[in-house]
């Protein structure tokens, strides 16, 4: 079957079982996003309880995170076109059942091994739905969907580190109830998309495109060139907080608190969703000099908050970056997404993500693997944010091109 025959998939039976309006779809696709940006952010406060229970290092705790990191990278590559050829809800159907698995990994893992198989499991799954919610988002309001998409991951992860944050702090079975409920949530998120009618049609070459290809079309391609440092320094930042954030809380309050380290979480990516909501109106091009100008004042913050030991600049730094993560990440998508055609959304959203993740992911290794050869965290922290602040300022420098924006 060629594109040019290609045949929505509602037609064969997914619309007539549908009952969802439009609305209420883009609802529940951008509320799974959330749930699994949640369940990936949900370990991040439980790293210092993890480690008091099986006793192992800080490199340890980067390399959980960079598995799973790398394991997204895997499955973008492999899976993130797939959608665009057999339609988002098989897609997003198995990655929440394989969600649900790696819910249960999470609740009853009993050491380090079981941790990182647990991290890789979700890290295989997110990716998958990553791509898939994504370009659903977009098939049904291109505007509004790449707006989600970049508030609906800080968010995600916003939440996902204060419900874990507090579930340790101040509720039983603290490694174990978080997990229970972000699984429950998952379950209902799967049976309410039995109702929701397919959101693209079927195309020929599922199985070629389970060929990793790392290739844009010549639309999008000079729009993701110039994005590329913004979304590197946005989520370089993330990786930065999500896997150094219980440490730099110990480091500068004495306190190896895990419903502080979910609070720094829940600041910088919900400062993040927000900063997203109020500059939609921006152009692309504006919200990324914002983002990036936003970005290296807040890192700025947190360097120097870290070396005189000063927690409310600490905070005010969090808001900066993560208001410089959402505007920066928001024009980023915009700017792509507006030179998309519909029958590439997914392939190119995987493109967008697998550069975000090995921003997240291998900077964090890094740093966990310089703190183990003896590296002072306040040194590594420091690195690491002059780096983000030169990355984060290239966007200002990157003249104004003619084209088309969203």
């Amino acid at each position: 079957m060629s594109s040019s025959s290609a045949i929505p998939i509602a037609a064969t039976g997914a619309r007539a079982a549908g009952r969802l309006s439009s609305t209420a779809a883009f609802l529940l696709l951008a509320s799974i996003t959330v749930s699994f940006l949640a369940g990936s952010s949900a370990p991040t406060p439980l790293y210092p309880y993890y480690q008091s229970q099986w006793g192992f290092s800080s490199l340890a705790v980067t390399v959980v995170f960079g598995v799973y990191a790398l394991a997204v990278l895997a499955a973008l590559l492999v899976f993130g076109r797939l959608s665009d050829h057999v339609g988002r809800r098989p897609v997003l159907f198995t990655a929440i059942a394989v969600q649900l698995t790696t819910m249960w990994l999470f609740a009853t893992a009993d050491g380090l091994a079981m941790l990182l198989v647990a991290r890789v499991i979700q890290g295989l799954s997110t990716g998958a739905a990553i791509a898939a919610v994504g370009a659903g988002l977009l098939d049904l309001d291109k505007r509004r969907g790449a707006l989600a998409n970049a508030i609906t991951t800080p968010m995600g992860t916003a939440l996902g580190g204060i419900v874990a944050g507090v579930f340790v702090s101040l509720l039983p079975a603290p490694a174990e109830l978080v997990y229970v409920v972000l699984g429950a949530l998952m379950l209902l998120q799967g049976v309410a998309l039995l109702w929701m009618p397919e959101t693209t049609r079927l195309r020929a070459g599922a199985l070629a495109s389970l060929r990793p290809q790392f290739s844009l079309s010549v639309g999008p391609r000079g729009p993701l060139l110039r994005a590329a440092p913004i979304i590197v320094a946005t989520w370089a930042v993330a990786g930065f907080f999500a896997s150094l954030g219980p440490a730099l809380v110990k480091n500068m309050m004495g306190a190896n608190s895990a419903l502080l380290s979910g609070l720094a979480l829940f600041v910088m990516a919900g400062s993040g969703g927000i900063a997203a909501l109020l500059l939609q109106h921006q152009l692309p091009r504006d919200a990324m000099r914002t983002g990036g100008a936003a970005l290296a004042a807040g890192m700025l913050l947190v360097v120097t908050a870290q070396a005189l030991h000063m927690p409310p600049l600490f905070f005010v730094g969090l808001v900066a970056a993560g208001t410089g993560f959402g505007s920066g990440f928001q024009g980023a998508v915009r700017s792509v997404v507006a030179h998309t055609h519909a029958d590439e959304r997914a392939g190119v959203l995987a493109v967008i993500f697998v550069i975000a993740y090995l921003a997240m992911g291998l900077p964090a290794m890094g740093a966990g693997y310089l703190l183990v050869q003896g590296s002072a965290l306040a040194s590594v922290a420091g690195g690491f944010g002059i780096a983000i602040v030169l990355l984060a300022l290239l966007p200002l420098l990157i003249p104004d091109t003619p084209g088309r924006v969203s």
